[in-house]
């Protein structure tokens, strides 16, 4: 049994592919097995990884049998010889296409958000699956990456029928098999552990990837100040939360992120920022405000990411909680919200004012903290991309409500995500910054004795 699950597989894979390494290559998973492959090649090749989603076109009364797939991006691949085998008509393959074509669509929303589809044109892209039988969904997704301008296209499975592979060869520049089998059988005869994957992991996965590469691509602390990161688990009654806890060496303030809508604490985004701000000599906490059911439900209904009291009330148990922690308790505090989260911030600002000294929103919605806004005592910052015309709107009427001292901060060209060349390390660099200040500030007056500098001497 070569193949112990599937990263087991993509560890495999991904050690024919180290060549490719240099090519820059944009890594695709075929949803929902193949990601999990794919999650682990992306890994060791250091490439950023996302879906490119395909449906299987089923016989009307034997789903199982693949008639063709479609693919995102438009393309429909149908096996003739099969649909006239099953005497499928072609009004009802029109019609299960249509369907196919719907699922599509809801898949790519539900992985990719409203995140734009991966940059293909020009881009050597490795298309893959955790194996093949005959070979229908990758065709589809093979023609669908050319149509889209793919400069290269190198298929790579762990284990497939050397028939199906021959047939693909055409379609594809390049491909790489760990198990090429004549007799294949079943592809999950070739696993130990072949479970089905759940669009949650797939989901997380992706938020893993995208994280774990801002982490790298994050600008290198020129302190020389060593780092310490553990995972928590941060118990809060009934709920259980998971964490990522840094802390550099002597450190002066802790930082804890409250992620936004439909987000969690492997956002790119906030680990960038955190990785700068642990350059500052600042602590950083990322966790997940929700529990692995309430993303679930979130997913389903997105109540919960607007739900500014509920949320705020768990970023005021996790700032409880901390305070127990050896690392976060003699350590000012501060807040960096971005989107809902930034609301749930300053909410909880308001509730904790002894305890939160400064608080940082990233492309937030502070207007919907509404009322709590002028209990904030905490210095604040609200941090807009100067294109982001709505929402600095939003930004400026809170900034009228609050009594605190505060400032607006736009960067210009930004965009709502701040995706733009440097609009991240611009966002980083003024959050650094601004808890530098004031968590600097707690921290030189916590150190200070009873009775002032020279008490104590």
């Amino acid at each position: 049994m070569p193949f112990s699950d599937r990263a087991d597989a993509g560890r495999q894979l991904a050690d024919l592919l180290r060549p490719y390494a240099s090519e820059a290559p944009l890594v695709l998973g075929l949803p929902r097995g193949g990601v999990a492959v794919a999650y682990e090649v992306a890994r060791a090749l250091n490439a950023p990884l996302d879906v490119w989603v395909v449906r299987k076109v089923g016989a009307p009364h034997a789903p199982e049998l693949g008639l063709g797939a479609v693919a995102e991006g438009g393309v429909v691949y149908l096996d003739q010889e099969v649909i006239s085998g099953v005497g499928a008509s072609e009004e009802v393959v029109e019609e299960i296409v249509r369907r196919k074509q719907g699922e599509v669509r809801e898949r790519v929303a539900l992985f990719r958000g409203r995140r734009p589809p991966p940059q293909v044109e020009g881009r050597v892209v490795i298309l893959v699956d955790d194996g093949i039988a005959t070979g229908g969904t990758a065709k589809a997704a093979a023609q669908a990456l050319r149509a889209a301008g793919a400069r290269e296209i190198v298929l790579a499975v762990p284990v497939a029928s050397t028939e199906a592979l021959e047939q693909l060869q055409p379609l594809v520049d390049a491909v790489v098999c760990v198990e090429p089998r004549d007799v294949l059988f079943a592809i999950g005869a070739w696993y130990d552990d072949f479970q089905q994957v759940e669009d949650e992991e797939v989901q997380r996965l992706l938020e893993a990837a995208r994280g774990a590469r801002a982490q790298a691509a994050a600008p290198p602390d020129q302190s020389g100040r060593t780092v310490a990161h553990r995972e928590l688990v941060i118990p809060l009654g009934e709920a259980t939360l998971e964490g990522t806890l840094s802390v550099p060496a002597a450190a002066r303030g802790l930082v804890l992120f409250a992620h936004g809508s439909g987000s969690s604490r492997f956002s790119p985004r906030n680990r960038h920022v955190a990785a700068v701000l642990q350059g500052y000599g600042l602590a950083t906490l990322l966790f997940d405000l929700l529990t692995a059911d309430e993303e679930a439900l979130d997913e389903r209904t997105a109540e919960l990411r607007f739900d500014i009291d509920f949320l705020a009330s768990r970023l005021v148990e996790v700032t409880d909680w901390v305070s127990g922690l050896r690392e976060g308790l003699a350590l000012p505090l501060g807040y960096f919200g971005s989107s809902t989260g930034a609301a749930a911030a300053l909410v909880a600002a308001a509730q904790r004012p002894d305890a939160v000294r400064a608080v940082v929103s990233r492309g937030g919605r502070p207007d919907l903290a509404r009322e709590s806004l002028p209990e904030v005592r905490a210095p604040t910052l609200l941090i807009v991309g100067g294109s982001d015309e709505e929402v600095l709107d939003l930004n400026e009427r809170a900034y009228a409500r609050l009594t605190s001292e505060r400032r607006v901060a736009v960067v210009p060209g930004a965009t709502h995500l701040f995706e733009e060349p440097g609009a991240l390390d611009a966002v980083a660099r003024l959050a650094g910054e601004w808890f530098e200040k004031h968590l600097g500030l707690a921290a030189a007056a916590a150190a200070v004795p009873a009775g002032g500098p020279e008490a104590g001497l």
